[in-house]
């Protein structure tokens, strides 16, 4: 049995599965600002489901974050309470077995390469539209970490081919222009706010659009030219057979007609076969992910 855990900002989850097949599934609140809280509530939450299912699991857990290299210690984490402690060592002591531990971009994208939308194929890039702007490299099954543990972090590399209309606006991480500021919702929902003074959630901005409203179509347009260019700037480097959206905004149909129309004046090739997909998993897919990841560990052990 494999158990996965997504740990959020405000809400933890967990699956169990056996062959990948879902045996449980159940969510928890996060606590908020406390890293011992937070360590206490994974631990009942294994045992929780363990009791239920009368088995012992692996436990993978994605994090909105990553582990330090060089000290194993959270780095990254939009969850500031979780940075510079040792949640590995301490999930592990506590759960008395080995687990493991990877960014939660990168456990959506192993969902979906592995049974998910992008399933069979060699090269995947899995990317998060929602809160944030995340991404995740998988190739041939195993997820490429780095030798930094940033592989994929596309959300904190500035709005490639840039023009003067594209305000660059402060991100969280210290620097300005940052994808993330761009193709996140609040990122897309300041910027609508800043050329027309609407304050709107990108939710309400992409059913506008639909509906008809002119300057919520214009600025969704605008939209899929910054995620064609940011795409597009992965492709030249990575050139992945399938990029798969998750994330809140992955549920706007338009970016998957025009994303790869767009991305054409970027790309450097004379044709583009890599594929944009809808994920199969939804919201579901990240936490099937950190399940995967732990199968993975338990096999290579």
């Amino acid at each position: 049995m494999n158990i996965g855990i997504d740990l959020g900002g405000t809400k933890t989850e967990l699956i169990a599965l056996r062959d990948g097949r879902e045996l449980l599934r159940f969510r928890t609140s996060t606590p908020q600002d406390d890293y011992v809280a937070t360590v206490e509530n994974i631990v009942s939450m294994v045992h929780r489901a363990e009791q239920s299912l009368a088995a012992r699991a692996t436990v993978g857990i994605g994090i909105p974050g990553a582990l330090s290299r060089s000290t194993g210690r959270v780095k990254n984490a939009n969850s500031t309470w979780l940075i510079g402690e040792d949640l590995k060592g301490d999930l592990q002591r506590s759960l008395n077995r080995p687990v493991a531990i990877e960014n939660d971009a990168n456990c959506f994208a192993l969902s979906e390469a592995t049974n998910g939308a992008a399933a069979g194929a060699e090269s995947v890039f899995g990317v998060i539209i929602g809160t944030g702007c995340g991404g995740g490299l998988i190739f041939r099954g195993q997820v490429v970490a780095g030798v930094n543990a940033i592989a994929g972090e596309w959300g904190h590399n500035p709005l490639p081919w840039a023009e003067a209309s594209d305000e660059a606006m402060p991100c969280y991480c210290g620097l300005r222009g940052c994808l993330e500021t761009y193709l996140s919702g609040p990122g897309m929902a300041r910027h609508f706010a800043a050329v027309t003074g609407r304050t709107l959630t990108a939710r309400e901005i992409a059913a506008l659009a639909e509906a008809g409203d002119e300057q919520a179509a214009a600025h969704l347009e605008r939209y899929c030219g910054w995620l064609a260019r940011g795409l597009a700037s992965v492709i030249n480097i990575f050139d992945p057979e399938v990029i798969v959206l998750g994330g809140g905004l992955s549920n706007i149909s338009l970016l998957y007609e025009r994303g790869p129309q767009l991305w054409e004046n970027w790309v450097f090739s004379d044709r583009v076969d890599t594929r944009l997909v809808p994920p199969r998993f939804g919201d579901s897919s990240g936490v099937r992910g950190a399940a995967w990841l732990g199968a993975q560990q338990e096999e290579t052990a």
